[in-house]
């Protein structure tokens, strides 16, 4: 039986003054804008540049540099009243004139590094938007530039914006070449007409033009909140200090973002897959229902809320369940009201003609009969064993289930090396074997 916690009590805390908005504005980020690009490029310090939080606070990513996991943040957007510049802050960073409060989002950090695709795939499911960054001071494209492009295109993540960071490392001449390539690497793909915004995230350099092109390029997108409620589970965590009383004890959160329909503090809720359990040994996945002790929008504590940007889900669960993103992948709804657990399916694969992310491009070869394949659907990751090749259905047993709409894309990448390579995308076919 899955053992629940009483809610942990927390006071409210107001936020700072200075990202205070107005009574009327949104209390909940209205759109998820995520980062791209290769490793090093800078994308956890331009998020740090737009939120003022740095989202790499796991030991490993502090002490390696690098993105592991994913991160977030919410901001705040303002407009000067007198000279129409944008920024963070109710005060013009340029003429000190009052700012009045545009538009509050959401950012999710993803890793740049290789090994970690499938973790940036999980955080390209909640995407509305994507900031793709390029260096100024390295030819373009790098090998994960190219990979991370294929992937939201492949997710149909359509609005992006090109950020040219590190340009105070390099020459005008530099930076024009840099341009060039560019332009040259976005050419015939969904990226094509995206703005490109030199800047330099560590000296704060055309920000205020960033923001600029956010506003005017990423629209809010529309919702719907009538349909019954469905998240995407992103990150799982305890956020109880060791040695915190049983009586104190907060239940486990779930991290990530509605796609659809409105959650609410008392809430019954559902997880599926759920949890991984073994009986008669074997392994299977157990759906877990629980309810909604307290909701969560950056710091801020919320009543109920609606699809937008990425919140914070505080359950009764045992905090033993949630611990090390164990229920990452999962979906949450209402009971009985979430689309089935897969174990194993037959999908119609759409294959790249080449392989995305090596140094060296090698051509696709088709899915073979017992090959391993990694698949991500929704913030899903799993691998599965094509157990035949009939038609052109590729049927899959899945070593972890996955609960998603026969809909739903899935992307598709095979080991090659010691790493997973993108190499296309399918959904699951109508067809039984």
């Amino acid at each position: 039986m899955v053992k629940e916690t009483p809610p942990k009590k927390t006071k409210k805390t107001a936020p700072k003054e200075e990202k205070t908005p107005s009574p009327s504005f949104n209390k909940q980020p209205v759109i998820n804008i995520g980062t791209a690009g290769h490793v090093d490029n800078g994308k956890t310090t331009l998020i740090a540049r737009l939120s003022g939080k740095w989202t790499d606070t796991h030991s490993e990513e502090i002490k390696r540099g690098i993105t592991i996991r994913l991160g977030y943040a919410d901001t705040t957007f303002y407009k000067c009243t007198k000279c129409n510049e944008y920024g963070i802050s109710n005060k013009c960073a340029s003429c000190s004139s009052p700012a009045t409060p545009t538009r509050k989002v959401s950012f999710i950090d993803a890793p740049g590094h290789e090994s970690l695709m499938a973790t940036m795939l999980s955080g390209a499911a909640i995407m509305d938007a994507a900031i793709l960054l390029v260096a100024a001071n390295e030819s373009c494209p790098q090998p994960q530039t190219k990979e991370h492009l294929m992937a939201l295109e492949i997710i149909g993540c359509k609005n992006i914006i090109i950020a040219q960071n590190k340009i105070d490392l390099v020459t005008k001449e530099e930076a024009l070449k840099n341009y060039q390539q560019i332009k040259a690497f976005v050419k015939g793909t969904i990226a094509e007409h995206a703005p490109i915004i030199p800047i330099s995230a560590q000296h704060n350099v055309n920000i205020n033009v960033l923001i600029q092109a956010i506003e005017e390029t990423f629209p809010t997108p529309s919702r719907d909140a009538s349909k019954p409620p469905l998240m995407f589970v992103a990150r799982s965590f305890d956020i109880n200090r060791p040695g915190t009383e049983l009586k104190e004890m907060a239940g486990g959160v779930l991290g990530g973002a509605l796609k659809q329909g409105i959650f609410k503090v008392n809430q019954e809720i559902e997880i599926k897959p759920g949890i991984s359990l073994e009986k008669d040994g074997k392994r299977m996945q157990k759906p877990i229902k629980t309810k909604i002790a307290a909701l969560k929008t950056g710091e801020a504590e919320q009543e109920e809320v609606h699809p937008g940007g990425s919140i914070g889900v505080q359950t009764t669960l045992d905090p033993y369940y949630v611990k090390a993103d164990s229920l990452t992948g999962n979906m949450v709804g209402l009971p009985g009201q979430l689309p089935p657990v897969w174990e194993e399916f037959a999908i119609k694969p759409t294959l790249l003609e080449r392989v995305v992310g090596a140094k060296e491009e090698v051509k696709v070869d088709p899915i073979k009969k017992f090959e391993s394949l990694m698949l991500n659907v929704n913030a899903a990751a799993t691998v599965g064993v094509v157990t035949d090749i009939k038609k052109s259905l590729a049927y899959i047993k899945l070593k972890i289930p996955v609960c998603c709409a026969k809909e739903d894309r899935i992307t598709i990448s095979r080991m090659m090396g010691n790493r997973w390579r993108l190499i296309g995308f399918g959904t699951i076919s109508e067809e039984k074997k």
